[in-house]
């Protein structure tokens, strides 16, 4: 773990549970830390990288996917896995995780879904149940929740999943599942907060939470579980579509040699056209 003190969550969030899942994913997978980047953007979820043993990079609200993109195109070799928040991945990043799902790179990308906005005080998040109240929303959250399965399911995102942080062991599975797929792997974390979210708290998904038996390769099969809400929480994975291959990448962008002949030649044809 990186050596940055205290971990700076509260006393039974979720995060801990998600970490320690992660820690122990990548333990049983062998993965160099030095060859491991996580990247984040802001909020609670978004400290875990500093809490990992690996390369990280915080980046803004909304634009861990980005960071992590790049960082693939320039060293494919490397094991790059997103994990943020859901305000942060679906709400000021949905933009990013739409298209970062159409090019379909190989990349882990994980959010933990606690249904609001943790670190600002528990605003209503893209994940919100409709009509729940808060302090923000006293009248009642007044907008459709997002489904970020669904809606990657219908994007062509190739592996698709959801876990909760209370069964930590599946979780771990999951995550290890995820790392080694090839291609974009999307896996959303139920994650109580136990400070600004006291609806879906631990007992609420121990009462509804079951386990999918096997992975799914249809579609059609996958959306409509992703569907289902309410009393009945689906974890497991719901789509695994190996048939799609990842996008290949041009890779080590750093290493590329540059001789003066070229620069040269470049310096030539744009003093020339001025």
């Amino acid at each position: 773990m990186n050596d940055h003190g205290e971990i700076a969550w509260c006393p039974g969030c979720g995060n801990f549970a998600i970490r320690d899942a992660l820690e122990g994913a990548l333990a049983e997978l062998a993965i160099p830390p030095r060859e491991i980047v996580l990247t984040s953007g802001i909020g609670q979820a978004a400290k875990m990288p500093q809490y990992l043993a690996g390369n990280y990079f915080n980046g803004l609200h909304g634009r861990a996917l980005p960071v992590a993109v790049g960082v693939k195109l320039a060293r494919p070799e490397l094991t790059v896995i997103v994990v943020s928040g859901d305000g942060c991945n679906y709400g000021e990043g949905g933009n990013h995780f739409l298209h970062s799902l159409r090019r379909n790179l190989d990349l882990t990308v994980l959010t933990c879904n606690n249904q609001v906005y943790g670190l600002t005080k528990g605003q209503s998040s893209p994940t919100t149940d409709l009509g729940r109240m808060n302090m923000f929303d006293p009248r009642g959250n007044e907008n459709e929740p997002l489904n970020p399965l669904a809606l990657a399911i219908v994007l062509g995102a190739p592996f698709v999943a959801r876990g909760f942080a209370g069964e930590k062991e599946h979780l771990k599975g999951l995550l290890k599942e995820a790392i080694q797929f090839r291609g974009t792997a999307v896996v959303d974390i139920l994650q109580p907060c136990v400070s600004f979210n006291k609806v879906n708290t631990y007992a609420y998904y121990r009462q509804r939470v079951y386990r999918l038996d096997a992975s799914g390769k249809d579609r059609r099969e996958a959306l409509e579980i992703a569907e289902i809400q309410g009393d009945r929480i689906p974890v497991g994975v719901f789509l695994k579509d190996e048939s799609r291959s990842p996008r290949e990448t041009a890779g080590r962008l750093f290493r590329k040699s540059v001789t003066p002949g070229d620069m040269e030649n470049l310096l030539q044809k744009w003093h020339g056209a001025a």
